[in-house]
């Protein structure tokens, strides 16, 4: 497999996840798009070992390798497809690198909400800056947190039940899956910071988790959609 095609593989991966990026990407510049489509296939690699299940051991070996992968980009001795995208891009590779170990730590049940949070929020803030240099947008406001609720609510649709913080899990009703989405979208808003890529990326999310949250199909029209990301690429 060339190196073109193992890359056309991630994005197309990523893509195939996410339907309703082709109604949302014509407002991210040309030039940008396919850096775009590549950095967020990075990060849904980074989801997936998250919300792994069974021997966690594969993932947590995959983790190390992309941190090491991650600290060769400043030497520009990228190995992946997806470093050949990425790496001449001058981002903070390596506190990127240093923040993954988070994931693993992340897997476990939090007490509450709060630590939830506080669990990913060193790795929020790696995606952040990283994103900041990448999109060449100043980083204003809280762009952090939008990244780490945005990953909490990927886990609880990928984990479910064991995604959700232990307070959560008091009242055994079977609803506590259904508290936590509500509290993540409470805490979520509807137009978040950053650059526009993110603020892009986080609408699609924040309304496939509103679906979630309720127990209803994603009905995400191509009108609804271009509606949405239209108002969040406007700031």
């Amino acid at each position: 497999m060339t190196t073109s095609t193992a890359l056309d593989s991630f994005l197309d991966k990523w893509r195939t996840r996410w339907p309703e990026w082709q109604v949302a990407e014509p407002f991210v510049p040309e030039a940008q798009r396919t850096l775009v489509v590549a950095w967020f296939s990075l990060l849904q690699e980074f989801d997936d070992i998250l919300n792994t299940s069974g021997d966690p051991m594969p993932a947590d070996a995959k983790l190390a390798w992309w941190g090491e992968e991650l600290r060769s980009w400043a030497a520009q001795r990228s190995r992946h497809p997806l470093g050949r995208m990425l790496e001449p891009v001058r981002a903070p590779w390596a506190e990127l690198a240093q923040a993954l170990p988070d994931l693993i730590e992340a897997r476990a049940v939090p007490v509450d909400p709060a630590q939830a949070q506080r669990a990913l929020q060193a790795y929020g803030a790696a995606v952040a800056a990283v994103e900041a240099v990448m999109f060449e947008t100043p980083a204003r406001g809280d762009v952090a947190t939008p990244v780490v609720l945005q990953t909490l609510a990927q886990r609880l649709h990928e984990a479910g039940v064991a995604a959700v913080p232990r307070s959560l899990l008091a009242d055994d009703d079977g609803n506590a899956t259904h508290r936590w989405g509500q509290q993540l979208l409470r805490n979520w808003p509807a137009r978040v910071a950053g650059p526009r890529p993110r603020r892009l990326y986080a609408s699609l999310a924040r309304t496939r988790q509103q679906a979630w949250s309720q127990g209803q199909e994603l009905k995400a029209t191509p009108v609804r959609t271009l509606l949405r990301t239209w108002w969040a690429a406007r700031g």
